[in-house]
């Protein structure tokens, strides 16, 4: 796709300025990827985030390294290996191997709280560097919608309870004054209004896309290409850059289903990846195109960033931000949410069979999947379940793998 091309390149030229920002000397901040990122990109402030330098740092072959040494260390088996491996490759210190040399000392931490791990990983990253540390609740919303979507982007305030956003809300006027003091610029409330109402409008057009893809006939693009046209947009969501960037990519879309464009032409089975990207090996999406007509359809990336992002403000754009940060990474992984959501998805994009990634190391992306695994199977839809990890593939056997995802292709066509 032209598109993904034009979306890579963007990415690309763009973390060459950051990574020549950070390596210069200029305060960043690193944080976790469920914290509320555009208040970071409002202020202008350098940022890394937490599980994307996870993502890189496996990309270059080095987490085996990094996870066999935080063994000797004596971390405990279970610890998130997504979330800790940045720390631990900080706490080994060997930064002639790591990309870009390596991190310096952040000026400001933030994580939120969803999890056990999260608010200790940052702690010791804090002791580690001296850098500032804001960790965000992430208090528990006691009766839960399991079909959030419905109300999360208009009557979020019912949906996610006023005490709720009204504690967010408050955490994070601290984290902008923090970001107040290390730019010594103030917070521009009417520009920050306009910012969202720009996300807001991104994110409708992703949604657009969504509904195009789900309806098509044939699969026009892999999730392989579906996914750097929006995730690398959501990473700059609210610029000039990623609102034009995703009215591209309908057009693109549009375009590929009106010339009756396949990524298998002999397409017979729709797949969903449920989980984070299998970072290490993402030729695995295409595995099984050929021998079985089995497409990888769809990914978490393009229906979340409507589901997950769309926060009307309602006058009010911080708090409709509380929101969209409030329950963000609970929807993805833990029922009632996450298998209302797949089940509402698979229906939607007409899905046969779903390939779920359960980390076994990472409790919390973890702890959803049996309901989600029953919710799917009620719903008629094949599982298989791939106990493994997005970033450590110490663990992965790509033949063994593709062998039980085969078998249970060759059983489905065979009914």
């Amino acid at each position: 796709m032209t598109c993904a091309a034009t979306a890579a390149g963007y990415q690309r030229d763009w973390l060459k300025g950051l990574r020549g920002q950070i390596t210069d000397g200029a305060d960043y901040a690193f944080v976790n990827a469920d914290t509320p990122h555009e208040l970071f990109h409002f202020m202008d402030v350098p940022m890394v985030t937490n599980q994307w330098w996870s993502a890189v740092i496996a990309a270059k072959q080095l987490a085996p390294r990094y996870f066999d040494r935080m063994e000797e260390m004596g971390f405990h088996a279970h610890l998130p290996r997504y979330s800790s491996l940045p720390l631990i490759a900080q706490m080994e210190g060997d930064f002639d191997l790591q990309p870009w040399g390596g991190l310096p000392s952040p000026a400001l931490l933030c994580a939120r709280a969803s999890s056990d791990e999260h608010p200790r990983l940052f702690q010791r990253w804090a002791e580690l560097t001296g850098a500032e540390l804001h960790i965000l609740s992430a208090p528990a919303t006691p009766d839960p919608a399991p079909d959030w979507w419905v109300q999360a982007r208009s009557d979020w305030e019912d949906l996610y309870g006023t005490a709720r956003l009204d504690l967010m809300v408050d955490e994070m006027e601290g984290l902008i004054e923090a970001l107040e003091r290390m730019t010594g610029r103030a917070f521009d409330r009417d520009g920050f209004a306009d910012y969202m109402a720009r996300i807001d409008a991104q994110e409708r057009v992703v949604d657009e896309v969504a509904d195009m893809l789900a309806a098509a006939d044939k699969s026009p693009m892999s999730i392989s290409e579906q996914m750097p046209n929006v995730m690398i947009p959501q990473w700059h969501r609210g610029s000039d850059w990623a609102l034009s960037h995703v009215r591209a990519f309908r057009a693109e879309v549009g375009d590929r289903i009106a010339q009756g464009a396949a990524v298998c032409e002999n397409e017979r089975i729709r797949m969903m990846w449920i989980g984070a990207g299998l970072w290490f090996d993402t030729s695995f999406y295409s595995a099984f195109e050929e021998s079985h007509g089995a497409v990888f359809a769809w990914s978490m990336y393009v229906p979340f960033a409507a589901d997950g992002y769309i926060r009307t403000d309602h006058g009010d754009p911080l708090r409709a931000l509380a929101a969209r940060v409030s329950a963000m990474n609970e929807q993805l992984h833990q029922p009632p949410w996450v298998n209302e959501w797949l089940v509402k998805e698979a229906k939607r994009w007409r899905i046969d069979v779903a390939v779920m990634l359960v980390p076994e190391h990472d409790r919390f992306s973890g702890y959803g999947s049996y309901f989600a695994r029953n919710a799917l199977r009620e719903a008629g839809v094949t599982v298989i379940e791939i106990h493994s990890d997005m970033v450590d593939p110490r663990e992965w056997d790509r033949e063994k793998m593709e062998a039980r995802v085969r078998a249970a292709l060759d059983e489905l066509e065979a009914a």
